[in-house]
């Protein structure tokens, strides 16, 4: 692998983590270091479990609290902000030190669309990203200058989803 791509995996559709983390574990498995950031992810999910067995993935996790953004005040969102932001800069920095070819940024256009990242620092990161890096975004609705520096933008549509008749998220199949 010489040159690493950028991959947007968006929409509304279930199967957006699930997709980079087949490609996280395919990594793993040829032996390239692996690193997953996940942003605005507070639930225990199995995969966690199953990732912290593979000794080529790293995970690092932001501290999502018990609400929506939209139900926090001013303190809690600018916590939030302050919080992925961090988490955002230490994965910037992994990324540029060689630790990883393969970074995960799971849910980061959660986190831009509720403005709860420093998104000057994550554009900065992807117009100037090490050259061998393979670069993966999560999330519903990437930016337009996102969609536009990408290789590969994978919509995923919700045409059916049993949520919506009132079955709730299963362990071991949606978290």
């Amino acid at each position: 692998m010489n040159r690493g791509l950028i991959h947007i995996y968006c929409g509304d559709g279930k199967g957006k983590t699930t997709a980079a983390i087949g490609l996280a574990v395919r990594a793993a498995g040829r032996g390239m270091p692996v690193l997953i950031a996940q942003f605005l992810k507070g639930r225990d999910s199995g995969e966690l479990h199953a990732l912290a067995k593979i000794p080529e993935i790293t995970l690092l996790r932001g501290k999502a609290g018990d609400k929506f953004t939209f139900q926090m005040d001013e303190r809690e969102l600018q916590q939030t902000y302050d919080e992925n932001s961090k988490l955002l800069l230490s994965a910037v920095e992994a990324a540029r030190a060689g630790d990883c070819r393969l970074l995960v940024l799971d849910e980061i256009m959660g986190a831009l669309s509720t403005e709860t990242v420093d998104a000057d620092l994550l554009r900065s990161f992807v117009e100037r990203k090490p050259a061998e890096l393979e670069l993966v975004l999560t999330g519903r609705n990437p930016p337009d200058w996102l969609v536009e520096a990408a290789d590969y933008v994978s919509e995923i549509q919700k045409r059916k989803h049993p949520f919506d008749r009132g079955i709730p998220a299963r362990e071991g199949i949606e978290l």
